[in-house]
């Protein structure tokens, strides 16, 4: 299954015009269906451990295939990839962490934590982790975890954030200002008939980091 969806990416990619596309609709129909029963099935999967994911239905969970180019210097009118983001209880517009899922020829991952915070979030995050450092190193340096990701941070800060101190021991853990961790997936994985029961190892062992962070962002918008 996920071949298809993959071998129908890759061509998309090849052809990335209107005329292709609609010319091959068919086929990006039947990925469609089979990407939201995979949806379906992550989400059964991930209630087993994170029971508040079991009130979401794919439409939640699932973006656009068309590009917004109003924007952009980029015209081509399609994504090459799919996002799959299981994120409760509210979708995948939430500000909270959840279950991403990334489909594209030749880069299929695994990700959770907190992609591109505000500036209120992300200072919020930097002070829940500097105040309870030993907490968050237990999830990060818990083998489960380790297992299939390094610790989370992306776009790093060439110095201290501003209002902590630049000699503290753990510095380096508040410098990014992505709190995202990936865990790619090789063919060996894609190919596998248990694909999906790896992609739901991934996504039960990041469940920790996505809890430790949704507790300030929950706390931010008077959710506790």
């Amino acid at each position: 299954m996920i071949k298809n969806i993959l071998s129908f990416l890759r061509s998309l990619r090849r052809n990335n015009n209107r005329e292709w596309f609609n010319l091959n609709k068919d086929k990006y129909l039947a990925v469609k269906d089979e990407v939201e029963k995979l949806t379906e099935r992550l989400i059964v999967g991930i209630a087993e451990f994170d029971p508040e994911v079991a009130k979401l239905k794919p439409s939640d969970c699932l973006y656009r295939i068309y590009r917004d180019t109003r924007f952009s210097a980029d015209k081509t009118p399609y994504k090459t990839h799919i996002g799959i983001y299981i994120n409760p209880p509210y979708g995948k517009k939430s500000p909270r962490c959840g279950y991403y899922l990334h489909l594209e020829p030749d880069n299929v991952l695994v990700a959770g934590g907190c992609w591109c915070p505000d500036s209120t979030i992300l200072k919020a995050l930097r002070r829940d982790i500097f105040d309870n450092v030993e907490e968050y190193l237990e999830i990060i340096d818990n083998p489960e975890y380790k297992k299939f990701f390094l610790p989370p941070g992306d776009n790093l800060l060439k110095t201290a954030p501003k209002g902590f101190p630049k000699d503290w021991e753990y510095i380096e853990l508040l410098k990014p200002r992505d709190y995202t961790a990936y865990s790619p997936m090789d063919k060996t994985l894609t190919d596998s008939k248990d694909f999906e029961l790896h992609v739901i190892a991934r996504m039960r062992a990041i469940k920790p980091l996505n809890d430790f962070f949704n507790y300030t962002i929950d706390e931010l918008s008077g959710r506790q």
